[in-house]
């Protein structure tokens, strides 16, 4: 079973994504400095002051996609906001930036102000997390579009480049150190629900030994927030780039920060995968290359520093001993090699 069994298409959607960025080409680009195609776009503020360091900001938008419907079965909807401002706030940190704000565009046919509620404390929970301001939002009503009990959320979130992470950063004798995910985050639902068919209340409610709850626990387990992590080494400096592993996973993550004359090594024996993928993958009948093109597989940030400042970077309070050096940058060509654990 693959992603596009499930009606998605990965190679579909980044043919368009090189559409919209010819098109918006044509559009005004002189404050732009990273536009389609990073973590988040980069906007250089007109400068006011000669002499001074321009000040850059960053802003993206994002979703929690078809995990909603999961959401919506057990109507337990506390937790879908703090994956909206995850999905967020953590494309800024693979960019650079710091959260400054953030918010959001919730959509439903017609109001449950009890769930409304349930959903936005989880969007406040979210930006306690990431320390950013919930700036604002909008909520639509739209009776005659979303069936009862259906909602859709967006979210936007503004932040400011405090370190040059980059491409042009990094060089071979580098090493990727990744923090662990939370489960499968909020990409691939779409192939989750096309394994496990049959979602409802009873069946989402049915405890799975190896997983150690329900499983509908541990498919609605929130995306991890890694700004109290990596925050503190974004502003130091020590992340020459970053890798939010979100859709594509790591073969679609990793490539899109390496420039075109190094690779990269990551040894799947270095970091421990959640059992939720072992569930899916077995259900599923799922192919380990497959697998690794949907989900994160139990990274969910991966940071390139100095392999010489790494040791160091391991005992950081602030990262609670969960990274692990996982893999190492090595000359051209470009691209990444994951190496299988050894049998």
């Amino acid at each position: 079973m693959t992603y596009r069994d499930s009606g998605v298409d990965i190679a579909k959607g980044e043919v368009f994504a090189r559409w919209l960025a010819d098109q918006t080409s044509r559009l005004p680009q002189a404050q732009v400095r990273s536009g389609i195609g990073g973590f988040a776009g980069v906007y250089g503020l007109p400068r006011h002051e000669p002499g001074k360091p321009e000040r850059l900001l960053a802003a993206t938008t994002d979703g929690v996609g078809t995990k909603l419907l999961l959401a919506q079965c057990l109507e337990r909807h506390d937790t879908v906001g703090i994956d909206l401002v995850a999905m967020c706030v953590n494309d800024l940190l693979a960019q650079g930036a710091i959260p400054l704000f953030f918010l959001d565009y919730f959509a439903t046919g017609v109001l449950d102000e009890t769930v409304a509620r349930d959903v936005l404390s989880g969007v406040i929970t979210g930006c306690s997390q990431a320390g950013c301001a919930l700036l604002g939002g909008e909520t639509a009503e739209m009776p005659s579009f979303y069936p009862p009990g259906r909602y859709d959320l967006a979210g936007f979130a503004v932040g400011e480049i405090v370190s040059a992470a980059g491409h042009d950063r990094i060089r071979p004798g580098d090493v990727m150190v990744g923090l662990p995910s939370s489960g499968v985050h909020s990409n691939g639902y779409s192939l989750v629900r096309k394994v496990l068919p049959d979602l409802t209340p009873e069946t989402l409610g049915q405890e799975v030994p190896e997983l150690g709850t329900t499983l509908g626990a541990a498919l609605l387990e929130p995306t991890r927030i890694y700004v109290p992590q990596v925050k503190p080494l974004v502003q130091e400096g020590v992340v020459r780039a970053a890798v939010h592993v979100t859709g594509g996973g790591l073969p679609g993550n990793v490539p899109r920060i390496l420039p075109p004359d190094v690779g990269v090594r990551m040894f799947r024996e270095k970091w421990r995968v959640p059992a939720v993928f072992d569930v899916l993958q077995r259900r599923g009948g799922i192919t380990d290359a497959e697998m690794y093109r949907v989900f994160n597989m139990g990274l969910g940030m991966v940071m390139v520093v100095n392999g010489a400042d790494v040791d160091a970077l391991l005992r950081r309070t602030c990262l609670q001993g969960e990274a692990r050096v996982v893999g190492e940058v090595v000359p051209g060509p470009s691209g990444l090699q994951l190496v299988p654990p050894v049998s």
